[in-house]
């Protein structure tokens, strides 16, 4: 008995505490228009405050209400400036707090041996990380990736890197990358298959890549590339058609790159040709 009674009890004090954080929550969401009587801007180290007010859609007398509320907010996180940034109304007064991204105060390579460390910082920069851009790890990120790629490019594809972020002073960081760039993928063999009309040493003549000579310490020309062997076989094609062959296609190119890129690998190309008549 005495359970039932206090069971009534309960269940309008918790229907009043839901009540009461919905209301809050509805405070919290919208503002009711006023005039606004001041703004200021709380949180900034480096960056200017006529950047924060000139990203403003609104002014000191302006009717503010939630929709321009909305907006500065994306105006202020466009900039790219800030890492955090909110607004607070206290009594007609528009009141901007901001969280500034750091600040990147210097750009190291560790392990470079392959790229020159001024062409790699100018082409860092194009992706938005460079000394005195502010830091953003999502930017970073693909720096590294472009990293990666670049060291495609040379025929090192166990190449590794390894973004390292420190802290600073004044919300600044340093920003080092380490590489490891690993041995260069070189051809070990190279073989054309199903040519008839011309030998296999005349074709592989053609060839800027190739699997031996004593010259490749110098040209590299044995080190494996993905866009130098289409552009050999863009010459293999113009070869034969250009001897009447319009028929001539390349089957298949088959390529085997070890693990480690230490174990040369080899290719083979089939081409299949005929002339007109």
């Amino acid at each position: 008995m005495p359970s039932s009674r206090r069971a009534p009890a309960v269940r309008p004090t918790i229907l009043c505490l839901a009540l009461a954080a919905a209301l809050q929550a509805g405070s919290a969401w919208a503002v009711e228009p006023f005039t606004l009587k001041d703004i200021r801007v709380e949180g900034l180290q480096r960056t200017d405050a006529g950047t924060v007010f000139a990203s403003l859609p609104f002014r000191i007398g302006d009717t503010y209400n939630d929709e321009k509320g909305a907006a500065a907010l994306r105006a202020l996180f466009a900039t790219g400036l800030f890492k955090d940034v909110r607004i607070d109304i206290d009594d007609g007064v528009v009141v901007v707090i901001v969280e500034e991204r750091a600040v990147i105060s210097a750009i190291d390579f560790a392990g470079l041996k392959e790229f020159d460390k001024d062409t790699l910082i100018k082409s860092l920069k194009d992706f938005g990380i460079g000394e005195g851009l502010p830091f953003d790890k999502a930017l970073a990120d693909r720096a590294e990736q472009e990293l990666k790629r670049q060291y495609l490019t040379r025929s090192l594809y166990g190449a590794e890197v390894v973004t390292t972020v420190t802290p600073q002073e004044r919300n600044r960081v340093n920003v080092t990358f380490t590489i490891t760039e690993g041995t260069a993928a070189k051809i070990r063999e190279l073989r054309i298959v199903g040519n008839k009309a011309f030998s296999e040493g005349t074709l592989k003549g053609l060839f800027d890549l190739n699997d031996g000579g004593w010259l490749n310490w110098y040209t590299k020309a044995d080190r494996y590339s993905r866009s130098k062997l289409n552009a050999d076989l863009e010459t293999l094609r113009a070869y034969y058609l250009n001897r009447g062959y319009l028929e001539f296609n390349v089957d298949s190119t088959q390529v085997a790159i070890s693990p480690t890129s230490r174990t040369s690998p080899s290719r083979s190309t089939s081409p299949r040709a005929s002339p007109t008549r």
